[in-house]
């Protein structure tokens, strides 16, 4: 159970439910991890508008972006953030013999180089805290200084709402399911 409620539309301050709105209206619904921002609006906000370019407005290929985020909920043992992206990232391509090295820990290891070099980037930034320099010239070689941005902003971003979702105990949302074993 999580540590905080889980607002709904109606327990917004009334000048803030065009925030609930506004998550709804990008993502279909709001699910748990925003209903508990929503305990701050505007930080909720704030949250939501730099996911949503990141999920949505981002040059970033899909199947780099959910390998990026699988790899950061595999790092950080975040099993409501694999619950939500695993299915995506089939949807996007991603292969399945991929998502299983993540799963299983043993990625980048047995992965080609350019889908082995976003899992690299993803454990470098979640354990170090930045990106080796082979790391960085490798990245930046296949998606350019703007991509390289995104793709750094997009495993900080999964990060935050890792820590965000354990602090809180938030729960997985109904009929959601994490294949995610401890490592």
């Amino acid at each position: 159970m999580a540590k905080v409620p889980l607002p709904t539309r109606d327990d917004i301050p009334p000048d803030k439910q065009r925030i609930y709105d506004e998550i709804a209206g990008t993502r279909g619904s709001v699910l748990n991890v925003f209903r508990t921002l929503l305990n701050s609006p505007d930080a909720a906000s704030a949250v939501a508008n730099l996911g949503a370019y990141i999920r949505y407005r981002s040059p970033l290929d899909p199947a780099i972006r959910e390998t990026a985020i699988l790899a950061t909920a595999r790092e950080m043992n975040v099993a409501y953030e694999w619950a939500h992206h695993e299915p995506v990232a089939r949807e996007v391509g991603v292969r399945g013999e991929v998502i299983e090295a993540i799963r299983s820990g043993r990625a980048p290891m047995g992965l080609p180089p350019k889908e082995g070099v976003f899992v690299q980037a993803a454990k470098e930034l979640v354990h170090e805290g930045a990106l080796g320099d082979a790391t960085f010239r490798a990245v930046e070689h296949l998606l350019g200084p703007a991509q390289t941005i995104d793709l750094i902003v997009l495993v900080g971003y999964y990060s935050m709402l890792g820590r965000m979702l354990a602090s809180l105990d938030v729960e997985l949302d109904e009929g959601a399911s994490a294949n995610l074993p401890e490592l």
